[in-house]
């Protein structure tokens, strides 16, 4: 066992949370640091794939977003709880610095860390920071962006990272882009569980809309979920459209890299991915995000000529072929996009965040 300097991470129960911090404690492992992870029940249905070295802290928190009034009048004793119970594991092994990444289960560590004055940064993935993020964001060492520019609480400077991306993805950053040309076309649609079935209500009456012969090229893989597999897969065999329709697919970065334009919700990950590995993209932000989190997200796109941003208070059938057509018929288009989103990828995310973390120690 390591018997390097301590690092605590504390990250709340979504994927958008842990993958980046997931990121973060393989290269601070790999340096010869310790990690340990601190997060709720929820957070540890996705520590799954955190390397096995880093120790794992369940501790009490809570959200006020759910339950009854009985739940929300328990939420703050859970969290009082959760604090003193990270002060006590502190003082037995103090960490020499406390990195958060958001959500509820952050609560406990952060609030520990800065009342024994160890050294502290928070690292926000969206463009509109979360409310326990916010919270924190004058109370601590270091803010590190995922997204740039991010919305900041005044007096507050934020230094951008990008946001880590897995190593899959990192195996195919800038993988070459074949153009929309005479051959075969790929088009990738992701979105996000809560996301996902406005793309599967939209999305395939676009395709089924597209010049003829664009479509005998295309090849569709579509993440929808698993209520409506079957509706989004007989839309598209109606329409003789060979498409691919899946809850999850596990290979994306693949997909990613092998598409020629991708129609994908704004969330932080998806935006890293895409960026990463340099793919024109239609992004379609979630309306019901925190904040309108996913329009911050796709702002640098947009305006970078990386990426539509279709609002989807306007998204219609019709207004999305025009633009899937206009991109997929324009090869120098598509080309330039491409390389736009390159130019906004942060392929070495983690690597700067453990810089961070090693400068808060000095």
């Amino acid at each position: 066992m390591s018997s390097g300097p301590l690092c605590l991470i504390a990250a709340g129960g979504t994927g958008g949370h842990m993958f980046p911090a997931q990121s973060l404690a393989e290269v601070l492992l790999a340096q010869g640091w310790r990690v340990k992870l601190s997060t709720d029940e929820r957070g540890a249905r996705y520590a799954g794939a955190f390397p096995p070295e880093v120790v794992r802290e369940v501790v009490s928190s809570a959200t006020t977003a759910r339950g009854g009034a009985p739940a929300k009048l328990a939420v703050p004793f859970r969290i009082g709880a959760g604090i003193w119970a990270a002060i006590r594991a502190m003082r037995a092994d103090r960490p020499a610095a406390v990195v958060g990444f958001g959500g509820y289960p952050t609560i406990p560590a952060m609030s520990a860390a800065l009342m024994l004055r160890i050294p502290r940064m928070i690292h926000e993935q969206n463009g509109v920071m979360g409310r326990v993020n916010a919270f924190f964001a004058r109370r601590v060492d270091r803010v590190a962006c995922g997204t740039w520019p991010t919305e900041l609480p005044s007096g507050v400077t934020g230094i951008h990272t990008g946001n880590p991306v897995r190593q899959a993805v990192l195996d195919r950053a800038g993988a070459p882009y074949t153009s929309p040309g005479a051959g075969g076309v790929n088009l990738l649609v992701i979105g996000g569980s809560q996301g996902a079935r406005v793309l599967s209500d939209v999305v395939p009456a676009a395709i089924a809309g597209l010049p003829a012969e664009l479509r005998a090229r295309l090849s569709v893989s579509h993440q929808a979920r698993a209520e409506d597999t079957e509706r989004v897969t007989d839309a598209y065999r109606a329409a003789g459209i060979a498409a691919v329709v899946r809850p999850f697919f596990d290979d994306v970065p693949q997909r990613l890299a092998d598409c020629q334009l991708v129609v994908s919700r704004a969330g932080a990950s998806s935006i890293a991915d895409i960026t990463v590995i340099g793919r024109p993209a239609i992004l379609i932000p979630y309306a019901a995000a925190t904040g309108d989190h996913q329009t911050a997200n796709a702002r640098a796109l947009a305006e970078s000529g990386a990426a539509l941003l279709m609002p989807e208070s306007v998204l219609d059938a019709e207004s999305l072929r025009r633009d899937m057509r206009d991109i997929l018929s324009d090869s120098a288009r598509a080309t330039t996009m491409a390389a736009a989103a390159l130019t906004l990828a942060r392929p070495d995310a983690a690597q700067r965040l453990a810089d961070l973390v090693t400068e808060l120690t000095r």
